[in-house]
């Protein structure tokens, strides 16, 4: 059962294994249960939410009509690219080709806790990601408060 009172944060590494077997982590496993829908994310990242919290990654897209673009390819982006996995015993899922191949993931790999949702990466493209958030963290805090005003 997934506790929802629990926030994802922190950082753990795994390796994919034979036919593209993974283990999730077990910090994450025990607030997002082991029912989980994995899909396509932004910058060449996976997301991971939990069978019921799937609704989350259509935010900002749901109540606008079906005539509005960006929320329709929004959906297809983010819907057609999902599927469901259920963790053994263990926490292992066989992560889908097709999301390896989206996301670059060669062996290695960062799990990444958001707070609500959790991001597979690449370990290599995560570490590259990273560095270029570090040097530009002031300028996007920055824009981030300058969005704000404008509302």
């Amino acid at each position: 059962m997934a506790n929802t009172q629990g926030m994802l944060l922190s950082q753990y590494s795994g390796k994919v294994g034979v036919k593209g077997r993974l283990a999730f982590p077990k910090k994450f496993r025990e607030i997002l249960g082991d029912r989980l829908i994995i899909t396509v994310g932004y910058e060449n990242s996976l997301i991971v939410v939990s069978e019921e919290g799937w609704r989350q990654l259509l935010e900002g897209t749901e109540g606008k009509p079906f005539t509005v673009g960006a929320a329709r390819e929004t959906q297809r982006f983010i819907l057609g690219g999902a599927s469901e996995i259920i963790l053994d015993s263990k926490g292992r899922f066989i992560l889908p080709l097709y999301l390896r191949e989206y996301a670059k993931i060669a062996n290695e790999v960062v799990f990444v806790g958001l707070s609500r949702y959790v991001e597979i990466w690449d370990k290599s493209a995560w570490e590259e990601y990273r560095k270029n958030l570090e040097k530009n963290i002031a300028t996007i805090a920055e824009r981030l408060s300058e969005d704000k005003k404008d509302r």
